[in-house]
């Protein structure tokens, strides 16, 4: 059978480092009540001339030369970003023709922060089907612009980054030694939409509109819902969290990782954390993570390793695949 193969990783970053004490500076908070309550002890900032298509094109330029392959060598691009360039058209398309695309398609993925969960599993429909042999699978986000930076609840969870996969077509065994994407699972649920939102849009007020969160309720649903399809991921794959290698979850609070990994019974060892580092960057978080961790060794080709993420809407959504 087909399998979707990661052939390369890639990630990019604003260059301005805001660290927790200089968010004292811009609203009553201080360090040790945000770590204390997040585990965030920095982000990224994007500054001027730095847009999620031109983050998102950096990262993608580092998955493409990690892969040794080029923009020639791409039949599809999808974006998972909430921050796009513009209404429209696509980030996808910007970042096609920054890279000098004229070829193939590209198209935008819009889930909040399980956008990046979403993309690969659509990347994978679209390399089973046939439709596509190599697609750059790409979470960018500016969220700094959405934020209303007078509400310390919110500004100070958020960050801005890029970071990418090119996944292939591969001939697999139909079983879970085999690499690539092994399983994925996709929820959502609208009725849940006023605890994570933005307060505008085209059609509604003609602005772009600041985010809005419910802190306490996101918290509340978050832990049963990213373990439901975790665990639907494993028993869909007849393995479980022994089988393991790595979690990669979505990096948008310490202690929503930390309780899901312990409800699963998934050793803190094998959890990949970043959201110290970057914050909460959406649809870029698990990209960035997957980065960080295969940029420095952890992750191992042959390694199993699940990505899981919550968002608004609600969304949420798991893939198991082999590295």
């Amino acid at each position: 059978m087909i399998r979707s193969v990661v052939r390369g990783f890639g990630a990019a970053l604003p260059k301005r480092v805001m660290t927790n004490r200089d968010m004292e500076d811009v609203v009553d908070t201080s360090d040790e009540w945000i770590v204390q309550r997040t585990g965030i002890r920095q982000r990224y900032i994007a500054g001027d001339g730095e847009t999620t298509s031109s983050l998102g094109e950096a990262a993608a330029r580092a998955a493409l030369d990690r892969a040794g392959l080029t923009p020639a060598d791409i039949d599809l691009i999808i974006c998972a970003t909430s921050t796009p360039d513009n209404t429209f058209p696509a980030t996808a398309v910007n970042i096609q023709n920054r890279l000098g695309m004229s070829h193939g398609f590209a198209f935008d993925v819009q889930a909040v922060c399980t956008g990046f969960v979403y993309a690969v599993t659509t990347a994978d429909a679209y390399i089973r089907g046939g439709l596509a042999k190599r697609v750059l699978v790409i979470g960018a986000e500016t969220f700094s612009r959405i934020l209303d930076w007078n509400d310390r609840t919110t500004c100070v969870l958020f960050g801005d980054g890029a970071g990418a996969i090119v996944l292939e077509a591969a001939e697999g065994e139909g079983t879970t030694a085999d690499r690539g994407v092994l399983t994925a699972h996709l929820r959502s649920d609208g009725s849940h939409k006023d605890k994570l939102y933005v307060d505008g849009g085209p059609s509604t007020t003609g602005t772009v509109g600041k985010l809005r969160m419910e802190g306490r309720e996101v918290f509340k649903y978050a832990v049963g819902m990213i373990t439901d399809v975790i665990q639907a991921a494993f028993d869909a794959t007849g393995t479980t969290a022994d089988d393991l290698d790595w979690l990669v979850p979505h990096q948008a609070n310490r202690r929503i990782i930390d309780g899901s990994a312990k409800k699963l019974h998934i050793s803190p060892e094998k959890v990949v954390i970043t959201v110290d580092l970057h914050g909460n960057t959406s649809a870029a978080s698990i990209p960035l993570a997957l980065a960080t961790a295969a940029g420095d060794g952890r992750i191992k080709d042959g390694d199993l390793v699940m990505l899981e993420a919550m968002g608004g809407g609600f969304t949420w959504g798991a893939a198991l695949l082999r590295w």
